[in-house]
């Protein structure tokens, strides 16, 4: 029996194809419980002969060759019309699945009798997602923030998408992924999340060829996210949960060129012509409950431009393009074999003063000194100042760039700051567990860097921990973390750490007793933002073989590689 389908649209892959095949031809859940079924989409490339191959190889490999579409959907569908798997998982021919990945999906879906099975995403295109904050077995899109992920890199039941009629649009369609994405969650009756290790990776492609860069004009691509809105609108009736599943392109997609820092960077027609097209859009797709669910500042933001207040958005975009978190750690401590962090975050207005509302009369306005002059925006209400408001603390594996979120939330609050004024901030202590914090696993050897994530009042940074911001800066000691005869993991030795050029608060995790000074000095410099990028930057420019190479000898340099594997 197959119990997947793996589908890749291909189009002139070249080697990007030996770079994603492997991740494909090794599942964990075994050559006869899943094909791969890449459908080439007219390759005027080599990828046909690729592919031939890759399929005369491996029995497990079905090749379609088709006349070029010139976009991915039509060769998405051709594989969902012949997949003979219970589940479809869809892969870009530029991405890689994890080994366990397939396996672990499969599970959670026969587990729950999903519609939609998401896996954590990760790689160069997929920043930290709290969508994926924890694993969920039953969900809808009443009860779990589903539209925050639009990509199509998920599993689905095939008898599902056939039931329903669910497709991609075919040809030249932009945001193609988003609509068969409104379309198959308004009609999922059970959508699973697996937050546990990555299941995708999302790389973004060396020679800018990802699908998502191709150029548009603001009418196509808004015309696109105008059916998008449809989609919803014609399973969901008007109301609170259509204007809550709207909200998400409104805030992202509709707001985006009238906000920093597109609208600071396009002038003349070009920006009056983004203008009039967003404007419009607002105007006649989108019900008023939309905006008014909105953040205070992304509220004002809509409020100005479906008033036709274009120098007024402008000139808040260059206000809040220069808003900053402030974090402050009030304690940390090592406690029962776990990290402790007390912290609050909040905003602070361009000249330095916390981001604030001012009290009158009972009633709240956003903080005067960062509207001041902007027409429109005086006296601007903000009736529900903690809507949308949360925080979170992060955990960053520099070298793999996988994030993971820390136990416990940040809890909303407003504070005084003086006569009529109050800021709002996240507080609250979360917690490390270096046994656990790796989605129920330990931390693999590694540095790693703490970061915190707030969005307040429609404003969402994310900043360092640092020793500066830390109200009692001392360095808490070293942890012994025991080894575990059950699974054969040894003993890791974890050791905080303020280092890089902002003095941000680190984890280093190894073997004990095995660190030499070449490592230590690997160690200071590993997690520092110049040398990162400077060296992406190198690699980006070698050769595909010689970039292999330079990563392979990267891994093999980590400070406790030397130390053995853990």
């Amino acid at each position: 029996m197959i119990k997947v389908s793996i589908v890749v649209p291909v189009y002139n892959g070249g080697p990007y194809l030996d770079l994603c095949a492997p991740s494909l031809l090794r599942q964990s859940i075994g050559a006869d419980a899943y094909e791969i079924i890449y459908v080439d989409d007219g390759s005027t490339d080599d990828s046909a002969q690729r592919l031939d191959r890759l399929a005369a190889e491996h029995r497990h490999v079905r090749v379609i060759h088709q006349e070029n579409s010139g976009w991915p959907g039509k060769p998405r569908n051709v594989g969902v019309r012949v997949a003979r798997g219970e589940y479809v998982q869809f892969v870009d021919q530029d991405d890689e699945l994890t080994p366990q990945a397939l396996e672990r999906l499969h599970d959670l879906a026969v587990r729950n009798n999903s519609d939609i099975v998401m896996g954590k995403v990760a790689g160069t295109m997929q920043g930290p997602s709290n969508v994926f904050k924890r694993t969920v077995e039953q969900c809808t899109v009443e009860d779990a923030p589903l539209f925050e992920s639009l990509t199509p890199h998920k599993m689905f039941r095939r008898d599902f998408l056939l039931g329903h009629g669910i497709e991609f649009p075919e040809g030249p369609v932009r945001l193609e992924d988003q609509l068969f994405m409104a379309r198959a969650y308004v009609r999922a009756k059970t959508v699973s999340i697996l937050a546990g290790p990555p299941c995708y990776l999302w790389n973004r492609r060396e020679d800018g060829g990802n699908t998502s860069s191709r150029a548009t004009t603001p009418e196509d691509y808004y015309g696109h996210l105008r059916n998008v809105v449809d989609a919803v609108k014609e399973v969901i009736p008007p109301g609170p949960l259509q204007d809550h599943l709207l909200r998400r392109s409104y805030r992202v997609e509709l707001l985006r060129p009238v906000i920093e820092p597109r609208v600071l960077k396009r002038t003349g027609p070009d920006l009056e012509r983004y203008f009039t097209v967003v404007r419009r859009l607002a105007l006649e797709s989108f019900p008023p409950g939309v905006r008014d669910g909105l953040p205070a500042i992304s509220r004002l933001r809509a409020h100005l431009l479906e008033e036709g207040r274009l120098d007024s958005l402008i000139d808040l975009a260059r206000r809040t393009a220069d808003v900053k978190p402030q974090v402050t750690v009030d304690e940390i401590r090592w406690r029962d074999g776990r990290l402790h962090l007390k912290v609050t975050a909040g905003m602070i207005r361009p000249d330095g003063g916390p981001l604030t509302l001012v009290e009158r009369y009972g009633r709240l306005h956003l903080d005067p000194d960062l509207l001041a002059g902007i027409h429109g925006a005086e006296d601007w209400e903000v009736p529900h100042p903690l809507g949308h408001a949360h925080g979170d603390l992060l955990l960053h594996d520099t070298a793999r760039n996988q994030w993971w979120f820390l136990e416990g939330d940040l809890t909303a609050r407003t504070e005084p700051v003086g006569p009529g004024r109050h800021r709002v901030v996240v507080t609250g202590e979360t917690v490390l567990d270096p046994g656990t914090v790796a989605n129920g696993e330990a931390l693999p050897p590694g540095t790693y860097t703490v970061w915190c994530s707030a969005q307040l009042l429609g404003v969402g940074r994310r900043a360092r921990i640092t020793r500066g911001a830390s109200a009692s800066p001392a360095q808490p000691g070293s942890l012994l973390v025991p080894g575990s005869t059950a699974d054969g993991t040894q003993p890791r030795l974890v050791i905080p750490d303020w280092g890089g050029p902002s003095g941000q608060l680190r984890l280093s995790v190894g073997r004990p007793g095995r660190t030499t000074l070449p490592q230590r000095v690997l160690q200071r410099t590993s997690a520092a933002p110049l040398l990162r990028s400077a060296a992406r930057t190198l690699l980006r420019r070698l050769p595909p073989g010689a970039r292999r190479k330079a990563r392979a000898l990267a891994r093999k340099a980590d400070r406790w590689s030397k130390a053995g594997k853990v």
